[in-house]
């Protein structure tokens, strides 16, 4: 296969997969009934699943990760604005990096 033609196959090969997974996803779901707790369980996925996926990248970078993803989680509760809590989150640990952390 051509080099240029290469990125453009993986590309159309991971569409058609994530196209699939959320097709059938719904057609899935759309035969569950939805009772309480399943209803419980769907509300609390988003939650686990930004969990999941950030705190090993906290672990990873240290404290100043961590001060960081504390500070964005912190101003998310308190101000409820996408955008300024990570901001100051990654000012945070823009800080702790130029003192040296």
């Amino acid at each position: 296969m051509e080099d240029g033609l290469t990125p453009l196959v993986a590309i159309v090969g991971m569409a058609l997969v994530t196209l699939l997974l959320r097709t059938g996803g719904y057609l899935i779901m759309g035969r569950i009934p939805l009772t309480g707790r399943v209803r419980r369980g769907l509300e609390a996925l988003p939650g686990a699943i930004i969990i999941a996926t950030i705190l090993p990248v906290a672990l990873r970078g240290g404290v100043v990760a961590i001060v960081g993803l504390a500070v964005a989680a912190v101003a998310m509760a308190v101000i409820r604005k996408d955008l300024v809590a990570v901001l100051l989150g990654v000012g945070a640990a823009a800080m702790l990096r130029s003192y040296g952390f």
